[in-house]
């Protein structure tokens, strides 16, 4: 398997709809308390811009526009992202971390 066919696997399988299932998640707490904490919202934005970001690269992918290489290092990025397994942040660090 390519890490091309690795990545969009990766994406579609697990990181998306974990982040879709936390939506979810976050959404139900707000409907049962009937009010949305600074958090809760910060969180939701936070999720809601890196799912599209990571559905952009899955279009990408689909239109020929990832190259291999840049598929091996989103990769090992998501794959070390994953081994962290925090569900505040899915395990993904910030940038400005890295």
């Amino acid at each position: 398997m390519s890490h091309i066919e690795k990545l969009e696997e990766l994406l579609t399988k697990s990181v998306i709809p974990d982040i879709t299932e936390r939506l979810d998640e976050i959404f139900e707490e707000i409907a049962g308390s009937k009010e949305a904490t600074q958090d809760a919202k910060e969180e939701i934005e936070e999720l809601r811009e890196f799912k599209s970001d990571l559905e952009d690269v899955v279009e990408d992918i689909k239109n020929g526009d990832m190259e291999e290489e840049e598929a091996k290092e989103l990769v090992a990025d998501i794959l070390a992202a994953q081994e962290c397994d925090t569900e505040e942040d899915f395990g993904f660090k910030d940038e400005e971390e890295n």
